[in-house]
């Protein structure tokens, strides 16, 4: 039923880039019908192929070019499917090499969803996305979106925050657009003002604009998240 509503706002917006969390297989691929000037990658988390949840990248492919794809999982063996820690669920990030198709320039993007119960877990999470990152992309330009079901004073977000790498795009800005939470609950009383969607960047990138998009029609919503936009420009 959200499906159009879904592909419509993405569509509107001018995303050239979504992360997305908890898109099923099939989800992903309704939206993908909807949105062809769009293709994703993700692979699910239960097998390392399609089964279970997905924190897939959708890209603009008139714009972008895959240059280099993969998966890590959120454990003590990232290399294949499991719990980690004191997880409640698997846990996957999905990365990307894209190639601006227009100045040739490239850049990482990688996208994650932290358990929502495991507390050491997502504190380990964070290590561990450091790690895999300067791994993966060295000290080439990286974004990094998910939900981190932590808001900034988590220590897991300060973890990422305070590192060398990377800076939440959100304190380098002036004035940026938060009228809500990141998270809704699908509850037009949903009194959290928390922000637990959390955008990433590199030094490579200079931030314009940040945003929580609270769009709804009828009353109802979208996601039980709320879009966070941000305008970005590699350097």
């Amino acid at each position: 039923d959200r499906e159009p509503v879904a592909a419509a706002l993405i569509r509107f917006h001018q995303f050239d880039i979504v992360g997305t969390q908890e898109g099923l297989k099939n989800q992903l691929e309704d939206l993908q019908k909807s949105l062809p000037e769009y293709v994703y990658y993700g692979i699910g988390r239960d097998d390392g192929k399609a089964k279970g949840e997905h924190s897939a990248i959708f890209y603009k492919k008139d714009r972008f070019t895959a240059v280099d794809s993969g998966d890590f999982w959120l454990s003590q063996t990232p290399e294949k499917p499991g719990f980690g820690w004191d997880a409640r669920n698997n846990r996957i990030c999905s990365w990307l090499k894209l190639k601006d198709k227009s100045s040739k320039k490239q850049f990482y993007v990688f996208n994650v969803h932290y358990d929502h119960r495991g507390v050491e877990a997502r504190k380990e999470s964070s290590k561990l996305i450091l790690q895999k990152i300067q791994a993966i992309a060295g000290k080439q330009p990286v974004i990094l979106t998910g939900d981190f079901n932590g808001s900034n004073e988590s220590e897991w977000y300060k973890t990422i925050n305070t590192s060398a790498d990377l800076k939440d795009v959100i304190g380098q800005v002036d004035k940026p657009y938060i009228n809500n939470g990141s998270f809704n609950s699908f509850r037009t009383n949903n009194p959290s003002t928390e922000i637990i969607d959390h955008i990433f960047v590199s030094k490579h990138f200079k931030v314009k604009r940040y945003g929580i998009l609270t769009d709804t029609y009828h009353g109802k919503f979208p996601s039980d998240h709320f879009p966070v936009l941000t305008d970005l420009v590699l350097n």
